[in-house]
């Protein structure tokens, strides 16, 4: 037996998951989520973003330390009114804590169901002790901000 196999495991990949339902058509909500005017006031503007596959785009949110606040992402997966997935980048080196280094998936799973729509958010890839501080944080404000999309839904936009 080599001593990496007797060393226990320090890091463990953790996510974030969020299950919410709402009185909306997949095709109301599809929009809230995938529309870049819609998406800053839920979550943040995006710079570049379609819902196309390959699609790379940005949020801006507060720097710290090294790292400029710029969160890079990539469009994974797009089939409309059912899954949006994709990759979020950000953090540096230099940083611990808040900023630090990120690479990680955030998955929007829609499926109807009677009276509306579930949303399943997931989002993956954070690896602890590392992510720790970005995975309470974040994993509060996933929370928070889909519980919008239904408000943001209701209106006829």
């Amino acid at each position: 037996m080599t001593n990496a196999a007797l060393k226990p495991d320090t890091q463990a990949i953790q996510a974030i998951e969020v299950d919410e339902v709402f009185p909306h058509a997949p095709e109301a909500i599809w929009k809230v989520l995938t529309t870049g005017a819609l998406i800053g006031r839920w979550l943040m503007a995006p710079t570049g973003f379609e819902p196309v596959k390959g699609r790379q785009f940005t949020y801006k949110t507060t720097a710290a330390g090294a790292w400029d606040g710029v969160i890079h992402c990539q469009v994974l997966e797009a089939i409309a009114n059912e899954r949006l997935v994709y990759s979020w980048k950000g953090g540096h080196e230099g940083n611990v804590g808040y900023g630090a280094p990120l690479d990680t998936v955030v998955t929007f799973t829609l499926s109807r169901v009677q009276g509306g729509t579930r949303l399943r958010l997931v989002h993956t890839g954070f690896v602890s002790p590392r992510n720790d501080s970005a995975l309470t944080s974040m994993g509060a404000g996933w929370k928070k901000v889909v519980k919008d999309l239904g408000a943001i839904a209701d209106e006829k936009n």
